[in-house]
């Protein structure tokens, strides 16, 4: 029997589907994957179970694992590309409260 592999520490989310009247679970560093269950504890065994397939599969394949965002160092620094009119207008309004466009922009997040 091989390895187990580490699914605890990845992102899950679990939403009731009225249109599949089931539970359906996803985990995020996984975006294509989704599980379904009767229940929310079957939902999230159930991808569980497909991710750490998954992660069991990329690693015979020699292909990266995604990194489990809760481990991942965040620099705090984002890069915003905006239309100039939106980024004048970001400007002007920032002005008009008195702070910096990052702060104003902050303030809205």
């Amino acid at each position: 029997m091989g390895k187990k592999i580490s699914t605890d520490k990845y992102t899950y989310r679990i939403e009731w589907s009225e249109e599949d009247g089931c539970h359906v679970a996803r985990c995020l560093e996984f975006p294509s994957l989704a599980a379904h269950g009767a229940k929310i504890e079957d939902a999230l065994r159930e991808i569980d179970q497909v991710v750490a397939q998954s992660i069991k599969w990329l690693l015979e394949e020699g292909e990266p694992v995604p990194e489990p965002l809760g481990l991942k160092k965040f620099r705090g620094n984002l890069t915003l590309r905006v239309p100039a009119e939106k980024h004048r207008e970001l400007a002007i309004r920032s002005a008009e409260e008195g702070v910096s466009v990052n702060q104003f922009i902050l303030s809205k997040l």
